[in-house]
């Protein structure tokens, strides 16, 4: 045990009218909501990256953490290790999440990193025995080294793709050996900052190839899970070539991987994309490629993606709404990739962040299941699109121009306009919330 959580209790649910700081109000791990507990609907899972590897940096200011194992030795990596499970044994979150690079320190080598990564899968795979706490997806990062500041599979230079492919190998086999659920590709510098310097065309096949090599290891490993690719539309890039949900299903359809490769999506990137979150994961159902989602927030008066935790039920309702829709997890959860702000420097901070996020999913969760069986807003839907349902309209889609023209002709159509009754069914809504 380490002493960085010292006089934290695990956290416990006591209800709504609790006004204990340190207990969840709306989370209740083993209430039962549409016939399944809240905690095998959410799957929560921390984030390795902003938890434990952030210093607390902006665009305009650097460090402002001081933690006890920030260092670049594996003995700080260890001690990173311990504290991490300490917190997911505190919260009772059954997943965690990470990059390579959150786990261990930078080698001088590619074989270097590579005994780094496989040393600190070992301890993992040690205190995972211990706790019981599952992996929900590994990945490799490929973006913050200066040798990714060109992108990684869409790189210029082909040897950056071939330390990418490598490093991706690496992770994979890790994740893997850690009974991970999923393995996500975020390609955080897979775009373009200037056209002046860029082949689309070229670096668009390059990351086709990529995925390919992606999968055909998937299958070669025997890895059961799911391959999730993270959409997000700029920021540090100009331009990314996975920009949202609807643009990574026509690559995937281009490089015949429609039927191998899921979305993870995060809330922050819809924002960015100028979409909402449920939209992107409605499409993403609609597609019939639903996983994972990242859970987070952007301040909406900021123009970059500021990775807070989540707090607005309504919204956290209908993204929700949209997860029940789709069937719900499988091999997905909801992953909290949220960081404090540069100015939440006490380690309560960090914990108090979950719990807050927890109980608004939670209460997101409650809502949303209340919405679908209740059925008034299905059957809103269903009433708008009934005369599509009837012969006719089921025959317009099988028929040409010149049958319809007659028919509208010689019927006399003259369509009048129906009230979409927006107001109304926003209303309904918040009656849930």
């Amino acid at each position: 045990m380490t002493d960085f959580f010292k006089g934290i209790p695990a956290i416990k649910y006591e209800g709504p009218d609790s006004d204990n700081d340190f207990a969840f109000r709306h989370y209740n791990p083993d209430e039962v909501v549409m016939g399944k507990a809240m905690k095998d609907h959410l799957r929560f899972a921390a984030a390795y990256w902003h938890s434990f590897a952030w210093p607390g940096g902006d665009p305009f200011g650097g460090q402002t953490f001081d933690r006890p194992w920030f260092g670049d030795s594996m003995d700080h990596a260890r001690l990173k290790a311990d504290v991490a499970f300490e917190m997911f044994q505190i919260l009772g979150v059954p997943y965690f999440c990470f990059h390579d690079a959150d786990v261990r320190p930078e080698g001088a080598t590619f074989a270097q990193n590579t005994a780094n990564l496989e040393a600190i899968v070992d301890y993992f795979a040690e205190k995972m025995d211990a706790t019981g706490i599952k992996l929900l997806w590994g990945t490799a990062n490929l973006f913050s080294h200066k040798r990714f500041m060109s992108g990684a599979a869409t790189n210029p230079d082909p040897d950056v793709f071939a330390y990418s492919a490598a490093t991706i190998k690496t992770c994979m086999d890790a994740t893997m050996k850690l009974g991970g659920e999923n393995y996500v590709l975020w390609g955080g510098r897979e775009g373009y900052e200037t056209l002046l310097n860029t082949d689309m065309g070229r670096e668009r096949q390059q990351a086709g190839r990529m995925l390919q090599m992606v999968v055909d290891y998937k299958h070669k490993m025997g890895f059961k899970g799911a391959i999730l690719i993270e959409p997000k539309p700029q920021e540090p890039t100009k331009h990314q070539y996975d920009y949202d949900v609807a643009t990574v299903y026509g690559f995937l359809k281009e490089f015949g991987l429609e039927g191998e490769v899921q979305m993870n999506i995060e809330q922050g990137h819809a924002i960015l994309a100028g979409h909402s979150f449920e939209h992107e994961l409605a499409m993403a159902r609609e597609l019939g490629i639903f996983g994972s989602i990242d859970m987070n927030r952007n301040d909406y008066q900021s123009g970059w993606d500021t990775d807070q935790f989540p707090n607005n039920v309504p919204e956290m309702a209908l993204a929700y709404y949209e997860v029940l829709r789709a069937g719900g997890f499988t091999t997905g959860g909801t992953n909290f990739d949220a960081k404090l702000r540069r100015q939440s420097l006490d380690p309560e901070d960090l914990i108090l962040a979950h719990v807050g996020g927890m109980d608004a999913c939670a209460s997101g969760l409650k809502a949303a299941a209340a919405m679908l069986e209740d059925g008034k807003l299905e059957a809103a839907r269903s009433d708008r699109y009934a005369g599509w349902d009837t012969a006719d309209g089921k025959g317009l889609l099988n028929s040409d121009l010149e049958s319809i023209m007659a028919t509208v002709v010689a019927d006399g159509t003259n369509p009048e306009p129906r009230s979409g009754r927006q107001e109304r069914l926003e209303n309904l809504v918040n009656r849930y919330l």
